[in-house]
């Protein structure tokens, strides 16, 4: 997928008013997505994305892994993921945790779906919760 198709549809899935606030809030996600995750699949998802997230994505996984490339990401919940990606696309974390569930439905159509099961592997449940995937098999569950 595009940058530009991409950015498009986070506009459109979070309702933001223009452009520059979906690239905000990709970039924002995609940053704290690659601190969270280990750095060796923050890698991996970057070589599926459009350059200029991918690069975002490997600076935020370089730095978070320092020297250790197999590093296993920070621990946090989704109380510090909302909050960084607000600070990072300055809104409050009520929007920011909308904004992250339309770039991680936009992730999920972009990239290989076992690398999306991965990614969602190696979430907490909380933050795993705002991934498409994690939202159709609980919402399975549930029904059965």
């Amino acid at each position: 997928m595009r940058q530009d198709e991409m950015i498009g549809k986070v506009q459109a899935l979070a309702q933001l008013p223009d452009r520059g606030s979906a690239e905000r809030a990709a970039h924002a996600v995609v940053r704290t997505l690659a601190e969270r995750l280990p750095s060796g699949l923050a890698r991996h998802v970057a070589a599926q994305l459009p350059p200029d997230m991918a690069a975002a994505m490997r600076e935020a996984a370089d730095a978070s892994a320092g020297t250790d490339s197999g590093a296993a990401g920070e621990r946090f919940g989704l109380t510090v993921f909302a909050g960084r990606i607000a600070d990072r696309a300055g809104t409050d974390e009520d929007r920011a945790l909308r904004e992250a569930a339309a770039v991680l439905e936009v992730l999920d159509a972009a990239l290989a779906p076992e690398l999306t099961e991965r990614m969602a592997e190696a979430l907490p449940r909380d933050i795993r919760e705002l991934l498409p995937v994690a939202r159709a098999t609980e919402s399975a569950r549930q029904e059965a």
